[in-house]
């Protein structure tokens, strides 16, 4: 299936979603409701027709369009550099994973139990967001180099925000290696930075109308 600019450009906003997500919850100690619920049911998406079904449908990735568009633009004032580090960092751990296919069979396994768990309350309870977290840490997190996530340590001691910090960034990583399914190349964030601020502009006005 040949995989289109608007195809890589929902990936790679899902990936900027989880990584503005964490940066929220490491700060702020909360976070957007709907685009979190957003990201964790795209982890639960492993047979999705389309790139806009992995996110329920276009909406579900508007906040990660939006930091896209401002991360990727000229706009120094508005920048977040702690946000495109996170970025950076999941979407190199998503090329190490493709690489490591007895870990990401773990982590399909992972994910049906988890499905099976979230069946019994829902996608976001607690007690889900604690297995996606659990996945994250035995799968993701024993490969170097880990994601150190930077914020008020009166947030991320609070075991609640540490699960949800680690099923996004779950998330984070199953929209990175997306990315590059759809043909996406980490030297395209910086070299295509224009061509996805544009198609990010355009998605957001079809999304507005």
């Amino acid at each position: 299936m040949e995989h289109t600019i608007q195809d890589r450009t929902l990936a790679l906003a899902g990936t900027f979603q989880a990584a503005y997500l964490v940066h929220q919850i490491a700060t702020q100690g909360m976070t957007d409701t709907a685009a979190l619920e957003a990201s964790i049911n795209s982890i639960f998406k492993v047979d999705a027709d389309s790139v806009e079904e992995v996110f329920g449908d276009i909406n579900g990735v508007i906040t990660g369009l939006s930091v896209m568009k401002r991360q990727l633009s000229n706009d120094r004032h508005r920048y977040d550099m702690q946000i495109t580090q996170y970025v950076v960092a999941i979407l190199h751990l998503s090329k190490k994973l493709q690489k490591r296919p007895q870990v990401l069979q773990q982590i399909a396994e992972g994910i049906q139990g988890a499905t099976e768990q979230a069946q019994v309350f829902h996608n976001t309870h607690e007690n889900v967001i604690a297995r996606l977290a659990d996945i994250y840490q035995n799968t993701v997190s024993t490969i170097p180099p880990k994601i150190m996530v930077q914020g008020q340590h009166g947030h991320l001691s609070n075991p609640n925000n540490a699960s949800k910090v680690r099923a996004i960034l779950l998330a984070g990583i199953r929209s990175g290696i997306l990315w590059m399914q759809c043909g996406g190349a980490r030297w395209q964030v910086l070299l295509k930075r224009k061509a996805y601020v544009t198609e990010a502009i355009r998605i957001l006005a079809l999304l507005r109308q």
